[in-house]
């Protein structure tokens, strides 16, 4: 029942925040309130701190992991900003169409305290727990992160139509939304197996939280900056 409970938290929020209640300010607010829910629900399946991941000792150990993560992925992304096939694939409409003060709401505010906030206490602290004291730690990666892409459905439609890449690639039509909704379902699954594993090696929360966070605030910078200054390098 607590699963299905937590799951049922999540399919409310993925359609207030794509159907519903779209809006920057909404978004922080539902993603705040269903992680808050999902909480409860996690105390109420006696769940300790230690198994969500957040503990003191864990919380620790994800400060050591935080910066050399959050490292790796900027010289990745600075990387990428080198080469114009990188560049093409940062590029990204709904970037370039932000102001400063939108750029800035976006990686400081939106992704940490909306996106990485939700996703990780679901998928890889409620869910993942919740699987793992039940059915062990291969069960509940493989749930978790399936469940962690098919929550990239809604959410996917239309990047083929905002990021030249994959537009390039799948088409920008309405005939390359679907193979690009299922390419970025498997694609966020597989993350979702990367982060459940680095959750288990770190102990905590915190470290997949810090690469979510640098992927996705880092690239909503870059992509700014690409679409501005290094259009045509």
């Amino acid at each position: 029942m607590p699963i299905i409970c937590a799951v049922a938290v999540l399919a409310a929020a993925n359609l207030l925040n794509n159907w519903l209640a779209r809006g920057p300010v909404l978004y922080v607010v539902v993603c705040v309130t269903a992680t808050a829910v999902l909480l409860l629900i996690a105390r109420w399946d006696g769940l300790t701190l230690t198994e969500l991941g957040l503990d003191a000792v864990a919380v620790r150990r994800g400060l050591r992991w935080a910066p050399v993560l959050v490292g790796i992925v900027l010289v990745v992304l600075l990387a990428l900003l080198a080469v114009p096939a990188g560049r093409e694939l940062l590029r990204d409409s709904r970037a370039a169409d932000l102001t400063p003060a939108g750029m800035l709401w976006g990686a400081l505010v939106r992704v940490p305290f909306g996106t990485v906030l939700l996703e990780e206490t679901a998928f890889r602290g409620v869910l993942w727990a919740m699987v793992r004291r039940r059915c062990g730690t291969a069960w509940a990666t493989g749930v978790s992160s399936v469940l962690f892409g098919l929550w990239h459905v809604t959410a996917s439609r239309g990047i083929n139509r905002s990021n030249a890449a994959l537009g390039s690639v799948f088409g920008d039509g309405p005939g390359g939304v679907a193979p690009t909704v299922a390419a970025a379902v498997v694609a966020t699954a597989l993350a979702g197996v990367v982060l459940c594993e680095l959750r288990r090696r770190s102990g905590s929360l915190l470290a997949p939280m810090a690469l979510h966070w640098a992927v996705n605030g880092l690239s909503y910078v870059l992509a700014w900056a690409a679409a501005r200054w290094w259009l045509d390098g």
